[in-house]
């Protein structure tokens, strides 16, 4: 089986509050921070090696788990350190942000797919930066592929033919199956201790969240090939559908007041926020 994960790099979420906008409020400056997995797309590459292993935790697949991405040259860091997770090889296809939005990354997986035929493509729900949550549901419908969003558990049977797919949905959960080849979308819960389950591994749950590369992993992935090509190369149409005019940050909070008594809150809540 091959499974073909998508990842895009994201400035250290961790760090958002030192996001700065250009003097000319045409980008996002990330100037100092570090670079990062967009943490949606790690928890995917992580439920693809669940999917895919002998035994929890051991390395051993039966398939390949190709991480693909859309940047610069520099994103091979970012490849790397989810080859060093265990992942089986890499593809960098370069380009810029500026030059992309949701549907030119569409068609560009579209065509890697293409090129791939993977069985799978496995992605987090949305990246960190943009937050627009498109991205999955355009390219199943380029594809024609059975899609299912926002999975929290995944159960795959010994033949990899299809899965079961818990949905997280507003009120609750949903359960689908979709047949391969299938586009999964993977919320934050899939990387819990039993988030996937592929009925053949052997061993106790994994650990909560995805694992740390080990230091045999992390020498293993400086061998692993990374593919490079182009837009260009590919035949993706660049056409955006979205031109982004202009960033402005929010409007600075105003400071809050104490009040003496719980008489003097609600007065304050009744005719100054104007929320009783």
């Amino acid at each position: 089986m091959k499974i073909l994960v998508p990842m895009k790099r994201v400035a250290d979420p961790d760090n958002a509050n030192k996001v700065k906008i250009s003097a000319n409020a045409t980008r996002v400056t990330s100037e100092g921070l570090e670079w990062k997995p967009n943490p949606f797309d790690e928890y995917a590459v992580e439920a693809a090696l669940r999917i895919l292993e002998e035994a929890v935790g051991a390395g051993n697949l039966r398939g390949e788990v190709i991480v693909v991405s859309i940047g610069p040259d520099e994103v091979t860091q970012q490849i790397r350190q989810c080859l060093a997770m265990g992942a089986s090889r890499g593809i960098l296809v370069q380009g810029n942000d500026d030059e992309l939005d949701s549907v030119v990354v569409a068609r560009t997986l579209a065509k890697i797919v293409e090129k791939e035929k993977p069985d799978l493509l496995l992605m987090g729900k949305q990246v960190v930066d943009g937050d627009s949550n498109q991205v999955s549901q355009m390219v199943a419908h380029m594809l024609g592929w059975p899609q299912a969003t926002f999975a929290g558990h995944i159960e795959a049977p010994a033949d990899l033919a299809s899965l079961r797919v818990i949905r997280e949905v507003d009120g609750g959960a949903a359960t689908v199956s979709v047949k391969m080849p299938a586009v999964v979308s993977v919320d934050l819960r899939i990387v819990t201790p039993a988030g996937v389950k592929n009925g053949v591994a052997t061993g106790k749950d994994y650990q909560d969240g995805p694992r740390y590369a080990s230091l045999k992993g992390i020498m293993a992935a400086k061998k692993k090939p990374i593919e490079t090509t182009t837009l260009s190369a590919l035949g993706v149409d660049t056409n955006r559908w979205v031109d982004t005019v202009s960033f402005s940050a929010p409007p600075a909070r105003k400071a809050g007041v104490k009040v003496e008594t719980v008489e003097e809150l609600v007065s304050k809540l009744r005719n100054e926020a104007k929320v009783l």
